[in-house]
């Protein structure tokens, strides 16, 4: 039986047919000068957790859920004596993805969950930060079709920030918009 590697589909189109409208799109002379994606960080900020621990269990296990591989929990700096805050309280949660577990977080990001957001018109494509990567938010985890919508007992958002090799936010969006990113301008 031949071992034949699983390849995500995003990472075969970005091979087969991204980098070729790219290269066409900027003149690139040099493979190397192709923009690709670097990494994707998820991050979830979990602020009523000073009242309930629980409630920070329940967060990063839909996180891990979500991005397919396990969270890191995020804690406080310093303590806040008016938000009840101490130092080294779980405050929210991160995940940074590469390599395939990326791309299909990245494909499930756009076929799936963006479509299924309430009242959705397309992510704002101002959201560059200058040099090549974006960010953006959702306000429901739900969307995701991992969390089970009957098992969980309130709803956090989200920051999903998408780090690219480009070197300017117009390589950047060229690239994600290859990807069928839905922007609206």
């Amino acid at each position: 039986m031949a071992d034949t590697k699983y390849t995500p589909r995003l990472k075969a189109e970005y091979n087969d047919r991204i980098r070729g409208v790219l290269t066409e799109k900027f003149g690139y002379t040099n493979p190397m000068q192709l923009p690709k994606l670097d990494k994707i960080v998820l991050n979830m900020g979990i602020g009523e957790a000073v009242a309930d621990s629980k409630k920070a269990t329940a967060a990063l296990k839909d996180l891990t859920a979500i991005a397919g591989q396990k969270a890191m929990p995020t804690k406080a700096r310093n303590s806040i004596a008016g938000f009840k805050l101490r130092e080294g309280m779980v405050v929210g949660g991160k995940v940074t993805l590469r390599g395939d577990q990326m791309y299909e977080f990245l494909d499930r990001l756009i076929t799936i969950a963006l479509p299924r957001v309430k009242d959705f018109r397309g992510l704002k494509g101002t959201s560059f930060d200058g040099r090549g990567n974006y960010a953006t938010g959702l306000k429901e985890h739900i969307v995701f079709p991992e969390i089970n919508y009957d098992q969980i007992d309130q709803m956090w958002g989200m920051d999903i920030i998408v780090c690219t090799t480009a070197k300017t936010d117009e390589e950047a969006k060229a690239l994600l918009t290859e990807f069928k990113f839905p922007f609206v301008n």
